[in-house]
């Protein structure tokens, strides 16, 4: 047990930390919620590494300095009503959660979407209702104060930031590989949106998203 509390707070001390992740309720969050419990069990032993797990189907575990970035941008309120997109290890849903009021994940893959809402339960996360849904169909009267979109999208696809409430925040990564423009998105009008760079990242594409148009000769 000391030995995964040491592992815990040398994940936050040397790699949350050190990418400029300073909000103690986010650092609190970090250190409260049991990664480990949300790690596939052949990967247990490196749950807190700096580095991206595999969870199946080609999909994998945001690094944990990544998910304390989001984290800190989205800057979530208590009583904030807020949308996952992407759920993967269902880990990120449970941060979304303590921070905020409600939390809605959505996750494509059946499997994936069962595995997190018992890791979810297994920790004694009660905020969130993980959905098997397609984020591209999200329902277009949809609202939120906060979205995390933990996939990238190859081309700006405005569904997610029109799903904002007014002063509501989207966290998105846009473009393709070899790097891509994490943005914080801000609702500051009923038609007006603020785009604020945040750094360069590499997140795999959500599935079904808008892609650019080939050149044909």
């Amino acid at each position: 047990m000391q030995r995964i509390e040491d592992a815990r707070r040398q994940m936050i001390d040397q790699q949350v930390r050190a990418w400029e992740v300073l909000d103690p309720r986010v650092l609190d969050t970090l250190a409260s919620v049991p990664r480990e419990r949300f790690v596939p069990e052949a990967y247990r032993d490196v749950a807190f590494a700096d580095t991206e797990l595999p969870i199946g189907h080609g999909q994998r575990m945001l690094s944990p300095q990544l998910e304390g970035r989001i984290l800190q941008a989205l800057a979530i309120g208590r009583t904030d009503r807020v949308l996952e997109v992407g759920t993967g290890s269902g880990f990120l849903a449970a941060c979304l959660a303590r921070l905020g009021g409600t939390v809605r994940s959505l996750e494509f893959h059946g499997d994936l979407a069962e595995r997190a809402s018992r890791a979810l339960r297994g920790a004694a996360v009660a905020n969130v209702i993980v959905d098997h849904a397609d984020a591209m169909r999200l329902d277009p009267d949809a609202c939120y104060d906060v979205i995390a979109v933990t996939a990238s999208l190859p081309v700006y696809d405005t569904r997610f930031e029109q799903a904002l409430r007014p002063a509501g925040r989207l966290f998105v990564a846009v473009g393709a590989a070899p790097a891509m423009q994490a943005l914080l998105v801000t609702r500051t009008a009923a038609d007006q949106w603020l785009r604020t760079p945040l750094f360069e990242t590499m997140i795999p594409p959500l599935i079904g998203a808008v892609t650019p148009a080939r050149f044909e000769f």
